[in-house]
């Protein structure tokens, strides 16, 4: 299979606009034929997959069309007012950073999540392992300096 036009600008299907036209504008610097260290035939080839990936992408309908094709879906948030429909609002627990309704936010995956727990996991067993390092080595858990309460009350009685 080949490369998405997204991996060839080096975007993500998220990318807006202006990401767009950037990694088109600084890829096309670095490929064009007439200024690159690349051999012709490769600058050339490079040079063609960016600017179709670009033609591409910055046409709005071009770019639903290709998300079609590619089965990228971008997820639609809708409310409903009185039993109808509307696509305008956006529910008010999602923030957007620009106009084009997309959240900015997105939930944790289930590999962010899993590596989430591992480092739960790795925290709990370095204080379980600090701790029965200090029990072999007959230190105390808690000095002196904290003594238990009723050593206070009774002191103060």
């Amino acid at each position: 299979m080949s490369k998405t036009y997204y991996a060839i600008l080096g975007l993500t299907p998220w990318a807006s606009e202006i990401d767009i036209r950037r990694a088109y504008r600084d890829l096309s610097k670095l490929y064009h034929p007439d200024t690159t260290q690349l051999p012709k035939d490769e600058a050339v080839e490079n040079f063609r997959q960016i600017n179709e990936a670009y033609a591409t992408l910055s046409n709005a309908e071009r770019r639903s069309a290709y998300d079609r094709r590619i089965q990228f879906s971008r997820f639609q948030y809708a409310t409903f007012d009185n039993g109808v429909k509307s696509q305008n609002q956006i529910p008010k627990n999602l923030q957007t950073a620009d106009d084009d309704g997309l959240p900015s936010e997105r939930p944790l995956s289930g590999g962010e999540l899993f590596s989430l727990l591992l480092i739960g996991a790795t925290l709990v067993a370095c204080l379980v392992l600090v701790v029965l390092v200090a029990l072999l080595r007959g230190d105390r858990l808690l000095p002196e300096a904290i003594a238990p309460i009723s050593a206070f009350v009774i002191y103060f009685s």
